[in-house]
């Protein structure tokens, strides 16, 4: 993108209260039928005129269509029994019930195209698009099929690549895959899992990002947080192999945690959406929180290649928090454009 800092968010972003419940994940749709499907297109177009209205230079579907992340893309695949589940613990930090891998991964159609063509229509910005990675969808399932997190694992980012190319023939800028599994599995990462992803991507024209996060501001990812002592340097184990691969943009988490900045001179070179927005606080931040940020950032990350952002999503979060949020981090980049632009 030309302009210089452009803004986005890492995935979800509330949901009107008429659709679904207000600040919880798997929340059940409030209406059904032809009402849903009108239902998910209006909160699709509110949740755009939001980002718009704080300034939001490349926008998303706010996942409005979906229930969640991972499983709303799994519920459209054949081999997956959501009836039989089986309780596991996610990215070893919490426990769910989970739908079992039965057979054969496969899609019989897209999952998000239609979304995303909508999207398309609604405005001439840039847009981006969240899709699972391939580590974080098997850590979401129990698999009594492949028996193999990689075997299995290939499968879907095969999968991911066949929507991936459909979402990026109907216009869509950026396909994200969101990883956080990146930020617990390291050496899955670096055996297969970057591998996967790579998979996932090919034959890709548009650009690519992976969303690696500490996860939503919910208790047992803020309880998990509180372990990881007063430095985190997960991104330290991945981000070599990931500085190499051919994916464009790396979105990580920076805002109100314990990650050494100094971690992003790993990645120098590619694009890198920074999260100078904390979606574990209903605290907004001031515009000059997120300038502060921003800054540190710089000293490793080439200004040309620095994207502001979230550090997750903020489906968790009340409705009217997660739009000052939106125009705080909209405030924040304009400070250090000027800045930039000055010199």
């Amino acid at each position: 993108m030309k302009k210089l800092l452009p803004t986005s968010t890492a995935g979800s972003l509330p949901k009107p209260s008429w659709l679904a419940q207000p600040e919880v994940l798997w929340s059940p749709w409030k209406l059904q039928d032809q009402e849903l499907i009108d239902g998910k297109k209006d909160a699709l177009r509110l949740c755009l005129e939001d980002q718009q209205q704080a300034g939001i230079d490349i926008v998303s579907d706010g996942e409005q269509t979906r229930q969640h992340f991972v499983t709303t893309f799994i519920e459209n695949l054949n081999g997956v029994d959501f009836e039989k589940r089986e309780t596991v613990k996610i990215r070893n930090r919490y426990e769910a019930s989970v739908p079992t891998v039965i057979g054969p991964v496969s899609r019989q159609k897209s999952v998000f195209v239609e979304d995303a063509k909508f999207l398309r229509q609604q405005t001439d910005q840039p847009i981006k698009w969240a899709l699972p990675g391939p580590m974080t969808m098997i850590d979401t399932l129990y698999d009594n099929h492949y028996k193999s997190r990689e075997k299995l694992a290939w499968e879907f980012a095969k999968i991911l690549n066949e929507e991936a190319k459909e979402l990026e023939a109907v216009g869509v800028d950026i396909i994200q895959f969101d990883e956080p599994a990146f930020n617990v599995f390291f050496d899955e990462v670096n055996d297969w899992g970057i591998a996967t992803l790579e998979r996932a991507i090919e034959g890709l024209k548009c650009e690519t990002a992976v969303h690696i996060c500490y996860g939503y501001g919910i208790k047992a990812n803020t309880d998990w947080k509180k372990t990881l002592g007063t430095e985190w340097r997960q991104y330290e184990e991945i981000f070599p192999k990931l500085q190499k691969s051919n994916i464009d943009i790396i979105s990580l988490e920076c805002q109100n945690s314990h990650v050494p900045i100094e971690l992003l001179e790993l990645i120098r070179g590619k694009k890198v959406m920074v999260g100078a927005i904390d979606v574990a606080t209903n605290t907004i931040e001031t515009p000059e929180e997120v300038a502060a940020t921003l800054r540190k950032a710089l000293q490793f990350v080439d200004a040309d290649k620095l994207y502001p952002c979230t550090n997750c999503g903020m489906i968790p979060l009340p409705r009217s928090v997660a739009r000052g949020k939106l125009d705080a981090l909209s405030a924040g980049a304009e400070i250090v454009r000027k800045e930039l632009l000055a010199k």
